[in-house]
């Protein structure tokens, strides 16, 4: 059960890395939406590395 709650969470935090460098690559990256992005990649990361 473990494994499939970091599998889901490793999902989501490349999903949101994904989510990061496409607005990064926008013309014009909305900097608010970015922001959350990363503050959500990195609650993610931190929650991982306290599964292990």
């Amino acid at each position: 059960m473990a494994n499939a709650h970091l599998a889901k969470l490793s999902a989501r935090h490349a999903a949101l890395d994904a989510s990061v460098a496409a607005e990064t690559r926008r013309p014009l990256p909305d900097q608010v939406a970015l922001a959350r992005l990363k503050r959500e990649k990195l609650k993610l990361k931190e929650e991982i590395s306290a599964a292990h």
